[in-house]
């Protein structure tokens, strides 16, 4: 891989930072602001929420502007919105600079796809989109940690200092590293629109960016609410909140590395066993939240299946949307983000119901198990489709050689 994307990495991972590290903040910032849990974990949502509305149009633009104007304009913009959120002492404001985080978020991440598949063989996106992804695991290893240990020692704000100030190095390493092709002239631009919207065609991309979605909501809703549920149900200190999210991002990390070098050669396997186990996961994690013993190994499996499932499906779609690079990028980005919003706004429904703290757990196996159900009907409907056409030369002397040219061709 270049060397490039490890840079690109860098910048996903202080912003993966500032998308995670709220869970480990949640309880401080409900207190500091005089506001519910459930009104806290609506910061997240909010964040989820700019992601999705901002992913296609900052995508857009982008088709426009040289990529290294592109990122920069993007992470600039990121990073002042985290110093004004360090300050603010009111709700509104810092809900406010959550959606336009976000919003800056996914142009960056959407443009970042593209820049690396572009930079890579044509079998390798997997590969490429893992390293971008690795970023965002990195941010639950060793970001989210750190940012839920600043909480405890110094205050929630120092967290969102420290992601701004991480975010200084990636803007240098941009400039410094990312080539600045030249702006396309407006012509051309809408000539790249329009051939890329012409691109995004096709049921099996729509069918992607639902599992995404779906996949991803399972994950961040118990992610959102991690801090609460192992200390009011398994029994852990807050002291231990770092170490539990850390043990999940490793997890995670392993799930999103293994995932990049499947994602190429066994994508369907990986999807067929590793869906079925990451419902099973949920469902026993339910059950034995109140162990810690039978906590801590759930921890690191749920985050391991959990993206490794995930960064499969992302490299999916950018597959599905190879025609069209920049916005299969922010599609991807935009269907991990409806998870991440619908994800924590369920868990917070859940809570705000009296549920309990194991709600966000039994919201993440509902979750998972919708996507299975709708895997399996896509693929009942994708083999009648495939048996029509392959009966249709049969039934009349029409012809169908493109049709079976298509179906006999490899997919990833």
């Amino acid at each position: 891989m270049p060397f490039v994307l490890y840079l690109l990495g860098l910048a996903v991972f202080a912003q993966g930072t500032s998308e995670f590290m709220l869970s480990g903040l949640l309880p401080d910032i409900a207190r500091d602001l005089d506001i519910s849990l459930s009104a806290a974990g609506g910061l997240t949502s909010a964040f989820a929420v700019g992601m999705v509305v901002g992913a296609p149009l900052p995508a857009l633009l982008g088709l426009r502007w040289s990529r290294r104007r592109a990122l920069l304009t993007f992470l600039v913009t990121f990073l002042l919105v985290h110093v004004l959120g360090a300050v603010t002492p009111n709700y509104g404001v810092l809900l406010a600079t959550r959606v336009v985080a976000a919003l800056a978020n996914a142009g960056f991440l959407a443009v970042a796809l593209a820049t690396a598949t572009s930079m890579v063989a044509p079998d390798a996106k997997g590969r490429a989109a893992s390293v971008l992804l690795g970023g965002t695991t990195m941010a639950c290893v060793a970001g989210v940690p750190a940012g839920a240990l600043l909480g405890e020692v110094w205050g929630w704000r120092s967290a969102f200092w420290a992601v701004a100030l991480v975010s200084v190095p990636a803007v240098l390493a941009i400039l410094w590293s990312v080539p600045g092709d030249p702006t396309p002239r407006p012509s051309t631009g809408n000539s790249r629109t329009g051939a890329e919207l012409r691109a995004l065609r096709g049921p099996r991309l729509v069918v992607l960016l639902l599992l995404g979605a779906l996949v991803h909501g399972a994950t961040f809703c118990t992610f959102t609410y991690l801090a609460p549920l192992v200390t009011e149900v398994t029994g852990f200190g807050t002291g231990w909140v770092p170490a539990l999210l850390a043990l999940f991002g490793l997890g995670s990390f392993a799930g999103v590395s293994a995932g990049g070098r499947l994602a190429d050669t066994r994508p369907l396997r990986l999807l067929a066993l590793g869906g079925p186990a990451l419902l099973a996961g949920w469902i026993a994690s339910a059950l034995t939240a109140g162990s810690p013993v039978a906590t801590l190994p759930l921890l690191f499996v749920q985050g391991a299946l959990s993206f490794a499932v995930g960064s499969t499906l992302v490299s999916q779609i950018l597959y599905a949307a190879t025609g069209a690079p920049t916005l299969g990028g922010g599609l991807a980005t935009a269907a991990l983000n409806v998870g991440a919003a619908l994800g924590p706004w369920c868990g917070g429904a859940a809570l705000a119901a009296g549920l309990g703290y194991r709600a966000p757990l039994w919201v993440s196996a509902f979750l998972t198990a919708l996507a299975l159900i709708l895997a399996g009907l896509a693929h009942v409907v994708a083999r009648r489709g495939a048996a029509t056409r392959t009966r249709l030369p049969a039934d009349n002397d029409n012809g169908c050689d493109a049709c079976d040219s298509e179906e006999a061709s490899p997919r990833p």
